[in-house]
């Protein structure tokens, strides 16, 4: 019999807030952490981008303190999101070989490649290797495996801007099927001139605030930071006795293939994503409260989105918005923080708005939510996570 999963922990860093209560005053508040990027310096690309405002130094005091040598900003995130949600969940059994961790990001220890390479260039191309040597994703994951003991096995993916999104679902099957007891997921990513510049010669990046499915969107607002959720099997959960936040109750992953970057234009793969996810839950589309939208406010996406979620919901659109309007594009680590903050809205009743909506897209029957919610009972909750290359990700959530 397959093992229902639990969500008992949860953990988040991002512009609007370091940690579930800080981020639930921001989005109540509608207070976006969207703003002018200090961290640092570039003189090609100036947009606005969503940034946690915390230096690398406060971020170890955070994450590792007392500890020396370097971490990424992107390890760093992580490690911060990681430790709350497995402090919020109890660290019983963390140390077990049947606890895992499955850890997204794209970006790696890039920021501290970046430096490597000025350095490089600067002095007769000499560098500091050390800086170099955390540039692989799955660097991170084994330094938030070292910081929080997990004894069981872990693993890193990077299927772009579903990356997390992924990690969430892999974790969930991995319970479901035995293989776990409980596991750590989630993702981070941090800002870095590499993603910053990439996103630019897209030229996806909008210039001023992001406003997802308006008819004059103009591109997304790149942002950073980290979410990652503590799940269990029902069998740890009647054993502990613990609270439970969400069930984990569908998901769905479909490739359409369709381009490097762009999504299929009829929607295709975002709507077999659904479409599976709905069948895995054993749920009905008339089911779900609210959709916590991949919205990224690029011309392309909320266009197809838009599409794949007319063709699911047939009978009538439930209440829609995408919370990136308050923390940017976080990339890899958008899937879990948008699950974080699912989570959040399930729990305290409210759907948070689409901030910046003004002009219904042409194309689409729908409007997103534009004013805060409150007293929403949603039973449901569907998130999307859409990435590069096709790859889509649908995660389900459900009150326990």
């Amino acid at each position: 019999m397959p093992q229902r999963v639990f969500i008992t922990g949860i953990g988040i860093i991002s512009s609007i807030g370091l940690g579930p209560d800080a981020v639930y005053d921001a989005l109540v508040n509608k207070h976006a952490g969207i703003g002018k990027l200090t961290l640092f310096d570039t003189e090609y690309c100036d947009v606005p981008v969503g940034q946690v405002r915390l230096t690398n130094e406060e971020l170890m005091t955070l994450a590792v303190p007392g500890k020396k040598g370097l971490y990424s900003r992107t390890s760093l995130l992580a490690i911060i999101a990681a430790k709350q949600a497995v402090a919020m969940a109890g660290n019983e059994g963390i140390a077990d070989s049947s606890t895992g961790l499955i850890s997204a990001t794209t970006t790696g220890g890039m920021d501290r490649s970046e430096v490597f390479y000025k350095d490089f260039l600067a002095d007769n191309q000499k560098g500091r290797l050390r800086n170099v040597a955390g540039h692989d994703c799955g660097d991170g994951t084994e330094k938030i495996a070292d910081v929080l003991g997990i004894g069981g096995p872990i693993t890193t993916i990077n299927t772009a801007c579903s990356s997390s999104a992924n990690a969430i679902m892999l974790g969930s099957r991995m319970i479901r099927q035995g293989k776990l007891k409980k596991a750590v997921a989630g993702g981070s990513d941090a800002l870095t001139l590499f993603t910053l510049n990439g996103f630019n010669s897209l030229m996806i990046l909008d210039r001023e605030l992001c406003r997802p499915f308006d008819e004059t969107r103009n591109g997304l607002n790149l942002g950073e930071g980290s979410g990652f959720v503590v799940l269990e099997s029902e069998d740890q959960l009647m054993k502990t006795g613990k609270k439970c936040l969400a069930e984990v109750t569908g998901y769905g992953n479909a490739c359409d293939a369709f381009h490097q970057t762009a999504s299929s234009p009829e929607g295709y793969g975002a709507w077999l994503s659904m479409k599976t996810a709905l069948a895995s839950a054993g749920l009905a589309p008339a089911d779900i409260g609210y959709i916590n939208a991949h919205g990224t406010g690029t011309r392309n996406n909320d266009l197809s989105e838009g599409i794949a979620v007319q063709k699911i919901f047939q009978d009538g659109v439930p209440d829609i918005s995408s919370t990136k309007t308050y923390t940017g594009h976080t990339l890899g680590a958008s899937g879990a923080i948008e699950a974080v903050i699912s989570i959040i809205s399930m729990n305290r009743q409210y759907v948070f708005p689409n901030l910046r909506f003004t002009q219904q897209m042409n194309e689409l029957a729908f409007a997103p939510v534009t004013e805060l919610k409150a007293g929403v009972k949603m039973n449901h909750i569907m998130s999307n996570s859409f990435g590069f290359g096709g790859n889509n990700t649908t995660l389900i959530f459900s009150r326990c």
